[in-house]
């Protein structure tokens, strides 16, 4: 079995949902400590002059973990978020019918940010059409070491495989991870290119960009440029 293992991004790209895709499982590393200006609590959305973040305000202290990290309940991100989406994506062929899912998520009364990441998560999967079933680390018991919590999730959930990303080498032992008797796969993601509202086609946008453009389509655009890794 193929585990995939990833922090709760918020309004995760498209390389976030492929390695989701890819896996037989996909375990949410809610555990880890919270860093900051990363994805955790942003990401970035296509605009005519080029794209813009939409950032979740928080209440966070140094070293905290981001299943702890609260959610600042004094600024309404959630009318600026919806505002800038509805108006950067009007063109968009399909917001329409994704747009209401997305407008429920943001109204609900969201304290926790890792809660909230898991919703748009889920959200974002069932409307691509993903069926990779979800775990948290929380409710497992880990060791901290970050090659050691690798290997006691992938024990823990029984995959024989993990789907690690390209970056992979910088945060593990991979050595040490493959004595274990566990295989490692890198993550060789091809970002797709399609018609976005605007011109030229700019990458690495939040993924509701290419669901709010294609649609129906847009599970298909994802896969089109992957080379599958062989799982034997």
């Amino acid at each position: 079995m193929r585990v995939a293992i990833h922090q709760p991004q918020f309004l995760p790209w498209l390389g976030y949902l492929d390695k989701i895709d890819q896996a037989d499982l996909f375990v949410v590393l809610d555990t880890v400590q919270f860093k900051k200006q990363e994805w955790q609590n942003r990401n970035r959305i296509r605009t005519a002059q080029g794209w813009q973040w939409v950032t979740v305000p928080i209440l966070q202290k140094f070293g905290q973990k981001l299943n702890d990290v609260r959610i600042n309940p004094t600024v309404d991100w959630p009318a600026k978020h919806l505002r800038a989406i509805e108006m950067h994506y009007e063109r968009a062929r399909h917001r329409t019918r994704f747009f209401e899912g997305l407008r429920a998520l943001y109204r609900q009364p969201w304290e926790q940010l890792a809660d909230l990441n898991l919703a748009v998560i889920r959200w974002l999967l069932d409307a691509f059409g993903i069926k990779t079933p979800i775990r948290l680390a929380s409710e497992m018991m880990l060791r901290e070491e970050a090659t050691d919590r690798l290997i006691d999730i992938c024990r823990t959930v029984g995959a024989t495989h993990y789907l690690a990303g390209a970056g992979a080498a910088g945060y593990m032992d991979m050595p040490r991870f493959e004595t274990s008797g566990l295989r490692i796969e890198v993550q060789d993601f091809r970002h797709p290119v399609y018609q976005q509202c605007y011109e030229p086609f700019v990458p690495g946008m939040a993924a509701i960009d290419l669901l709010f453009t294609c649609g129906n389509e847009a599970l298909d655009r994802l896969r089109s440029t992957r080379i599958e890794a062989d799982p034997s």
